[in-house]
């Protein structure tokens, strides 16, 4: 192009500017700006954005969304089942002659034991799939997939301490409780139960409040240590200045998102359940009672199937955007959207946006 002096003594115009090339197959959301890669608008997300986002992976990705929590979820009621109806069925084959009869010590130890490995189990198993999910969900937000087992192997580095994590809360939770409980006993055992009622009243709604600002502000370690493959305390940390400037916010988005997971479950399992309940306190024996437990799995699992991936969006997507508001992490996602990748590149690059920090 020319730059001498046109006719009339001016310079003639710039050209128009163009807009930067965009991926293949992404589309731009009403407003300014707004790219959509994958199952949201890299922008501040709204409440409708992150309900909408964590019901639209699952829809992209059935397959190793709802096959996976399929899978985990089913052989963690399996063995949670096995281990409790196994003593149970031990307890009904003492003989006729004790029927009606208060259980022994031994069978009562065997039951709660049962009962606590079948906690653990369940614990385990939420924990591998909450992580599963984190990776599937990381990648949707660009548009990507993953199977089952690329989601294993991105998670299997990072599973121990997720399992750390896991133990560490509860271990703190249990303190809790025993710290409350110790004080209401000795309030009793000096002042009656007047003494315990006044002191436990007020003990146990602080232990409850505090439990509910503790599970706020580490909502988003799990997510920190799969997506940003922090450690234990670094992840804890880095949760806790990414909710506290939007602590209320993330507090009424996760009640509201796991009020909808319960209800969801509730409703759906709640034929199983009922009858299953009804089943377990029959006293034709220990069958009725080994079909009411399997009843009650029955409609455990399926609530859990379908709610389980909601809820991690939900976790997913309220982290990205209290990265997105106090980061302007948006721009680091925008780069990765708009940076054109090669042909070869593998669908794991994508993950490495996660480690940026811009600030």
């Amino acid at each position: 192009m020319s730059l001498r002096p046109g006719p009339d003594g001016g310079f003639p115009p710039y050209p128009p500017p163009q807009a930067y090339p965009v991926h293949p197959g992404y589309a731009s959301a009403p407003g300014f700006g707004a790219l959509v890669p994958g199952i949201v608008a890299l922008r501040p997300l709204s409440l409708s954005d992150i309900f909408n986002g964590a019901v639209a992976y699952i829809r992209r990705n059935p397959k190793a969304t709802l096959g996976l929590t399929t899978i985990v979820v089913v052989l963690a009621q399996l063995v949670t089942l096995l281990l409790q109806v196994g003593p149970l069925a031990a307890m009904g084959g003492l003989g006729s002659e004790v029927q009606g009869e208060a259980p022994s010590t031994g069978a009562v130890a065997m039951f709660s034991g049962a009962t606590l490995a079948g906690v653990l189990v369940t614990q385990l198993a939420s924990v591998l799939l909450t992580g599963m999910l984190t990776v599937i969900i990381g990648r949707s937000i660009f548009g990507g997939t993953v199977t089952i087992g690329q989601a294993w192997e991105r998670l299997r580095g990072r599973l121990l301490a997720l399992i750390g994590l896991t133990l560490l809360e509860a271990v703190v939770l249990l303190a809790v409780v025993l710290v409350v409980i110790g004080l209401i006993a000795a309030a009793g055992a000096v002042g009656g139960a007047v003494a315990a009622f006044v002191v436990g009243v007020p003990l146990v709604l602080a232990a409850v409040l505090g439990a509910l600002f503790g599970l706020t502000v580490l909502l988003f370690a799990p997510v920190l240590i799969v997506l940003e493959r922090l450690d234990v305390f670094a992840a804890i940390a880095r949760s806790f200045a990414l909710v506290k400037t939007g602590f209320w916010r993330v507090l009424g988005i996760w009640l509201l998102a796991s009020l909808v997971a319960s209800v969801i479950a509730s409703a759906v399992g709640a034929p199983f359940s009922i009858v299953g309940q009804l089943l377990t306190m029959s006293p034709d024996g220990v069958g009725m009672s080994i079909v009411g437990l399997v009843l009650v799995a029955v409609g455990g699992t399926i609530g859990q199937i379908v709610t389980a991936p909601f809820a991690a969006g939900v976790d997913v997507l309220l982290y990205t955007d209290r990265r997105i508001r106090a980061e302007a992490f948006d721009l680091v996602l925008r780069t990765g959207a708009y940076t054109p990748a090669p042909p070869a590149a593998p669908a794991e690059s994508t993950d490495q946006l996660w480690l940026v920090r811009h600030f």
